[in-house]
Formats: structure tokens, sequence, C-alpha cells
């Protein structure tokens, strides 16, 4: 429980994770029929981005700060709703603020969708809380995420997505995921799973993707953003699996990672990889 996501907001890898959240939200709107929303590792649900965690690293500089440049019309058009959720939590909240997955999800909720959101840290459970628990389509569990990934599904909703963003601060955590994954996947075979990991040692997310496309009787895609170099040694990248995406997802990737890796690269290095694989692949 040592992570505090207050460091990293803002950062290159929640550009990321963010955009293709809210790609798959806009796509659970394109129906009326209920969703439901879990974060299984939601923090404090929104950062002041010159509070004292986030001014220490300057991580946000990288990552969205690097975003005040418009893309190329097509690009624009996906970021659209991730633009649109920063603006509409900064007017609540502030102009400095910068909105984790909680904020992002409240935004997307409509009179009878659900959103809950589990975070472990007490204090940051506390403060989750006191934000969202007022809204009756919000609710906060304190709670450890991968307890609660498993507690959790199925919900009531046929249809809905599962936000997991775990800190990695153990050994062996990506297999694990993988393991989650599937478990979870058999327990609810409709839901669509954002699966968020970060990148150093490349042949580790290789072997827990092909762990993934053995078991899996459901497609998934593979979104990796580089931004440096590999070194085993270092945070080189991030990547997202995403189980029973949205069917233009791996169509709308192609067009904003190839924009990502260039706009965030560092020392001119940057990189991306799209790939379906489980069951279509």
């Amino acid at each position: 429980m040592n992570y505090r996501h207050a460091f990293h907001a803002g950062n290159f890898a929640d550009v990321l994770k963010h955009l293709v959240l809210t790609r798959v939200l806009v796509h659970l709107q394109g129906k009326a029929t209920a969703f439901r929303a879990i974060d299984t590792h939601a923090g404090l649900g929104f950062y002041d981005l010159t509070g004292d965690e986030a001014g220490r690293t300057g991580e946000w500089f990288e990552g969205w700060g690097r975003l005040d440049e418009p893309f190329t019309e097509e690009v624009e058009a996906l970021l659209v709703p991730y633009r649109g959720a920063v603006a509409a939590v900064r007017a609540r909240h502030g102009a400095t603020i910068y909105p984790g997955s909680p904020a992002l999800i409240r935004e997307f909720l409509r009179p009878g969708d659900q959103g809950v959101f589990v975070e472990l840290h007490p204090l940051d459970a506390e403060i989750l809380r006191g934000r969202y628990n007022q809204d009756s389509r919000t609710k906060v569990l304190h709670l450890d995420g991968w307890t609660a990934l498993n507690a959790m599904i199925p919900p009531p909703e046929r249809r809905g997505v599962v936000l997991i963003d775990p800190p990695y601060e153990e050994l062996g955590e990506i297999d694990r995921l993988a393991a989650a994954l599937v478990k979870a996947v058999t327990k609810w075979p409709t839901g669509t799973y954002v699966a968020w990991y970060p990148i150093k040692d490349v042949a580790l997310v290789d072997r827990m993707v092909a762990d993934l496309h053995r078991e899996l009787d459901r497609p998934a895609l593979r979104l990796d953003l580089m931004v440096s170099e590999p070194d085993p040694t270092r945070l080189n990248g991030n990547g997202l699996i995403v189980i029973n995406p949205p069917w233009r997802l791996a169509d709308e990737a192609n067009l904003f990672l190839p924009a990502l890796a260039e706009r965030l690269a560092r020392r001119d290095y940057g990189a991306f990889r799209c790939v379906a694989f489980g069951a279509e692949a």
C-alpha cells in the first residue's frame, strides 16, 4: 500500500489508460441498457497537478501536458470524450485538477448506470468516499482490488467494464494479472476488461500475453505504448489488455497509438503495438 498515484497523475501512462477507458465508456453509452463500471484500484478520484505530490515529480508535463497542441482531425475526434471529461471535472473541482479513473467514469454514467470504486489504502479510501458516496450512481469500497475483482462479478447488469490498475509493487503481479483475468472472464464472459501494466521487461509482457492467448475464449487486444528505448532496469512504457473490446477499438488504436508515440516520445524514441489475440485472433 505504499504506492500513491498522486505522484504520477497525468503522466504518459494515464494518458493511454484514460483515453482507452473513455473509448470503452463511449461504446457502452451507445446502447440504452444500463452498464456497470468497476475500478479495482481507484486511488483518490482526482488530483491537483499543482499539489505537492504531482509538483514534486512533474510527470504530468510529459503526459497530459503534451496534449495541448491538437492532433490530426481523425485523432482529435477520438480524443473529444477524453478531453471533454477532463474539462467537466475541472469545471467542478478546479482548473489545475487532473481526473483519475473514478472521476472519468462518473462523467459517463447515466441514470441507471453504476460505478463502483475500490481502494485499499485507508486514507485514500476515506477521501474517495467523501467525493463519491453522495452520488447515487457511485459506491466506494475499502477493499483489496484483487479480492474485489472476484467478489463483484458478475454484476446485475449484463454490460459493463472492469478497470484493473494495480500498483505492481510485488513480484509476480503481471502473472497474477493473467490468472485473475482468465478467472474473471469465466465468471462474467460478457464484460469488458481493461487491465493496465507497466513495461520494463518486454519479454515478461510477451509471456503474459501468450498465457492469456492459450486460456482465453474471448477476443482481446494488446495495446502497448513505449516512450523510451527498451531497458529492463526502468520504466520504458505501458500497456493495456482489453478483453471483449468494442468492435472498432482496434481501428481506433491504430490511429491514436502512433500519434501518442510520436507526441510522448522521450529522446526521440516512441513506439507502439496493437495486437489482437484470444478467441478470434
